[in-house]
């Protein structure tokens, strides 16, 4: 649903952005599918998951302010979420995977097992 007044420049702008922000976020999933290990599996959804979300949140922001006819920054507040989420999120499955390693290592070293 489109509003009447909603200016050609700005539906198209915000189709543009609405399907940028999708390409790159499924371009991370396919980076997900694509690499061999885990580490590098985690990198690339996250980068895809960040900008993705960015261009589609402008493009939210874009469309309620012309929608509503003044600035809606509510939606600033799921990309703060968002931003803040996933390089946590990264950061703790990157630690976990060092540790199962570095566990499954010490076995390896402690049981003579090349």
């Amino acid at each position: 649903m489109t509003p009447p007044d909603l200016p050609a420049w700005a539906a198209v702008t915000v189709g543009v952005l609405a399907v940028a922000g999708a390409g790159l976020s499924f371009l991370g999933a396919v980076g997900l599918c694509g690499f061999k290990t885990f580490y590098e599996r985690v990198h690339a959804p996250t980068l895809g998951a960040t900008l993705g979300m960015a261009l589609i949140v402008a493009a939210s922001i874009l469309f309620f302010t012309f929608a509503e006819g003044r600035l809606m920054p509510r939606e600033l507040l799921i990309g703060v979420f968002l931003t803040v989420t996933t390089p946590v999120t990264l950061i703790l499955l990157a630690r976990a995977a060092l540790f199962r390693d570095r566990v499954e290592r010490g076995r390896d070293e402690t049981s003579g097992e090349p």
